[in-house]
């Protein structure tokens, strides 16, 4: 609910402060003080687009600043949330001002905002309906939303976003897979092979790290082999061995003359001897340590030198062999498996194709039933307007298939029977229009929406009991929320439940305008005034009255 407006420096307003009320909200004047300036004020905080030249003649800036009451779950809340903002105790503020230069600037309780807030806001606060309306009931953009409302679809419209939702899902995963398909055909030759070269030489995890480590080892034994061999021949009993065993043998037939000078020579041969008996057993030991065959050394360098030609052949690491071969048979398997796979994704989307066109069919005959029930519902709200001979039709066709639907809506209406039916904006005259809006917002408002309804001279080219009509409907939209009703009729000026005049005056050579809240008596006066002009006589006054009394 709009509880308060503020204006300043904005054309021929210095400064303005309304605060609203719950229920029919009027606004009465003469023509040209300034009833249109309230909602070019209005339209400029919630970021509508209107007219650039706003600021007062002489201002260094125009403000305008709305305050709105918000329910707990109103939907603006949502969209605050996600601009990371709140509404404190239920309390929105939205400030907005501008230069003469045309520069804009927005606040939202108090924290700088885009223009595009302002607007996303506005569609859920405020809802504008006039001669001229191209936002509201006029946009046929919109007609098929408000069927919606009137025939309370939603279960019908998620359900219908699930089939689309499944529809489309399921063909993304036949494109999917059509494409797979014909990449893996494309390729089938080279898969056959490189699996078949896989398989055939099999690696494995580490292989490659396990061969290098043997074939260093087998080369580097090889070498030592070679060496120890030629020790070991030098060991042999013909070699070093013979030698002192025989200078042993000479020492031992000198000692017994030597005096005992020998026998530390003898001594250190015999060490000799056993350290050269050992060295030869252990030199004989390691000839089978470093005995390698040469063929394991060629068949470990074949094996490894055919991994790492793969690898570089299939540009991967040699320990990633096993695992590329792994995918390599997985593509095999599923380009074998593709045609059945293909088989179960097509029966998948024809089954998703068919439970989206049943959610469609059942969405379509739904909304089939509530126009005919909406048509109903306007005659007979359009009789007491004075328009029994109106003829309010929905075209319900089929349109482009989408989440909520396969319709186009568009609300038409012949103002004469045997006329074409037309677009209601293209159609009906300027007062006809007010009347078929005001109709259409009586069949459609199911109240509880959150939503101050603004009505802009709606019963313009009206009056007497037509003009009543339209009072007495406003009063109901406005028994559920808010109405503020622009007007310069008296009859529904007389319903309002509060009531304003705007006025204009001029001082010192400056035109201003100033909106006053009238009490009882004054009312009296107002309606008395719309009644017979500016002479407002007894019989006016009387006239009001009654009104008022009505």
């Amino acid at each position: 609910m709009l509880r308060g407006l503020e204006i300043k420096d904005i054309l021929i307003i210095d400064h303005l402060e309304l605060e609203f009320q719950p229920g029919l909200n009027v606004l009465t004047g003469e023509t040209g003080a300034g009833k249109s300036i309230l909602l070019d004020a209005l339209g400029f905080v919630l970021g509508w687009r209107g007219r650039a030249d706003l600021v007062r003649a002489g201002a260094a800036q125009g403000e305008v600043t709305a305050v709105f009451d918000l329910a707990p779950g109103h939907p603006a809340h949502s969209l605050l949330e996600e601009a990371g903002m709140q509404a404190e105790d239920g309390e929105l503020i939205l400030r907005r001002i501008n230069t003469p230069e045309g520069r804009k600037t927005a606040w939202v309780n108090g924290r700088r905002a885009p223009g595009d807030l302002l607007r996303q806001l506005s569609a859920c606060l405020v809802e504008l309906h006039g001669q001229h309306d191209d936002r509201g009931l006029l946009n046929a953009r919109g007609h098929r939303k408000l069927l919606d409302s009137f025939a309370k679809s939603d279960k019908a419209i998620e359900k219908c976003s699930r089939g689309w939702a499944g529809r489309r899902a399921a063909k993304a995963a036949l494109e999917a897979a059509e494409k797979a398909a014909a990449l893996l055909r494309e390729e089938e030759e080279f898969l056959r092979h490189a699996a078949a070269e896989m398989a055939d030489l099999s690696p494995e995890v580490g292989e490659d790290a396990a061969l290098d480590t043997a074939r260093r080892s087998m080369q580097a034994g090889l070498r030592v082999h070679e060496e120890v061999v030629r020790a070991h021949v030098l060991l042999q009993p013909n070699g070093v061995e013979q030698q002192v065993l025989e200078a042993q043998r000479w020492l031992d037939g000198a000692a017994k003359e030597a005096d005992g000078l020998l026998d530390a020579p003898i001594e250190a041969l015999s060490r000799a001897l056993n350290a050269l008996a050992e060295a030869e057993q252990g030199v004989s030991a390691s000839l089978n340590i470093f005995d390698h065959d040469p063929l394991e050394l060629e068949r470990t360098e074949e094996r490894l030198f055919a991994i790492r030609a793969l690898a570089r052949k299939h540009e991967v690491l040699p320990d990633e062999l096993a695992a590329f071969g792994q995918n390599l048979q997985e593509r095999l398997a599923a380009l074998e498996r593709s045609g059945d796979d293909l088989a179960t994704l097509r029966a998948e989307l024809a089954q998703a194709e068919t439970s989206y066109q049943t959610a469609a069919d059942g969405l379509t005959a739904l909304r089939i039933k509530a126009a005919r029930r909406l048509e109903k519902a306007m005659a007979g709200e359009l009789a007491p307007l004075k328009m029994e001979r109106a003829v309010f039709t929905i075209s319900v066709v089929t349109g482009p298939a989408g989440p909520t639907g396969q319709d186009a809506v568009i609300f038409l209406a012949a103002t004469n029977p045997g006329a074409p039916s037309g677009p209601l904006d293209k159609i009906a005259s300027g007062g006809e229009l007010s009347r078929f809006l005001l109709a259409l917002k009586v069949c459609l408002t199911g109240g509880g929406d959150g939503l101050t309804l603004i009505f802009d001279e709606i019963d313009r080219g009206v009056g007497g009991a037509t003009a009543d009509a339209v009072g007495r409907r406003l009063s109901e939209l406005a028994a559920t929320g808010q109405v503020l009703a622009v007007t310069h009729s008296p009859q529904v000026g007389a319903r309002g439940q509060h009531h304003w005049r705007v006025e204009k005056h001029v001082k010192n050579g400056q035109t201003r305008s100033q909106v006053v809240p009238l009490d009882a008596a004054q009312r009296v006066d107002e309606i008395a005034r719309m009644l017979s002009g500016d002479s407002v006589t007894d019989a006016a006054r009387a006239a009001a009255q009654t009104l008022l009394a009505g």
